[in-house]
């Protein structure tokens, strides 16, 4: 029997814009409902580890543990591994891997963290049983997602309606859900845990800094990075119609009054011992 493997595409690619939300991610700020439970000696596995930065704060946290960062795309490991040599981080270790069949035996990491990963591949279900499979007993599955149909804005934009339509539709016929964040405890459910503690937090962005580095980074990944060939050859939306998608979003980002709300579902599981 063949194992699984991953059949759905990275919605977004590694464009410059779609790195420039990557590398603002930190632990602080992506995975605080995690951060109570993770002691100095913790051997952790972080999958879908894109650039390394919430990684590399991971390791600084359990100095006298290790965390291994595990992503699909090969390219973005060199740039995680800068991360954490930058930062003076030997406890950390980098490789390919595919989340539906991870490389490591049963019961090996205190802690399996994901920050958005299940919201781009093909069976987050079969996801979740592979990241339970290689944690410890008693040990901890902690999975973030955000929710694109719950992402709020102000004021109202004909245009930011476009893009959320249009990026629904691009994401779902890459194979993923990009309304992940309210189905992680229903997923978790399917794979078979029980002991699951069920959050959610924001991102928002508001000051005039804010809306300008959230709204020009959309801007540019809607007309030059993967997800804008994607919608084109897809037949989603024309070259013109990404340019007043783009526009929409300057447009919203010199708003004095502008306000933009990214909900995230979270779930922290316990492997039962």
């Amino acid at each position: 029997m063949s194992k699984p493997h991953e059949t759905a595409v990275y919605t977004h690619g590694h464009h410059e814009s779609v790195l420039r939300s990557h590398t603002w991610r930190t632990a602080a700020n992506s995975a605080a409902y995690l951060l109570g439970s993770l002691k100095p000696h913790m051997k952790i596995l972080d999958v879908g580890c894109g650039p390394g930065t919430i990684t590399a704060d991971l390791a600084a946290l359990v100095p006298d543990g290790h965390v291994t960062g595990v992503d699909h795309a090969q390219g973005i490991l060199d740039q995680a591994r800068a991360t954490a040599a930058a930062r003076g981080l030997p406890n950390t270790g980098f490789a390919v891997a595919d989340v539906h069949a991870l490389d490591h035996p049963d019961d090996t990491f205190h802690v399996v963290h994901a920050h958005q990963v299940l919201q781009h591949v093909g069976d987050p279900v079969q996801a979740l049983r592979e990241m339970t499979r290689v944690t410890r007993p008693g040990g901890l599955i902690a999975v973030r997602d955000s929710d694109y149909a719950a992402m709020t804005w102000y004021p109202e934009s004909p245009g930011m309606d476009e893009w959320l339509d249009l990026y629904h539709r691009v994401a779902r016929a890459g194979g993923g859900e990009p309304d992940a964040g309210r189905r992680l405890k229903s997923w978790a459910l399917r794979a078979g845990l029980t002991d699951i503690t069920v959050t959610s937090a924001t991102w928002t962005f508001a000051t005039a800094q804010e809306r300008a580095w959230w709204s020009g980074l959309w801007a540019d990944r809607t007309v030059a990075s993967a997800y804008a060939r994607r919608a084109v050859e897809g037949g989603h939306a024309t070259e013109d119609q990404l340019r007043a998608v783009a526009r929409a979003w300057r447009e919203w980002g010199q708003r004095e009054d502008g306000w933009f709300s990214v909900l995230h579902g979270e779930i922290l599981c316990r492997k039962e011992a």
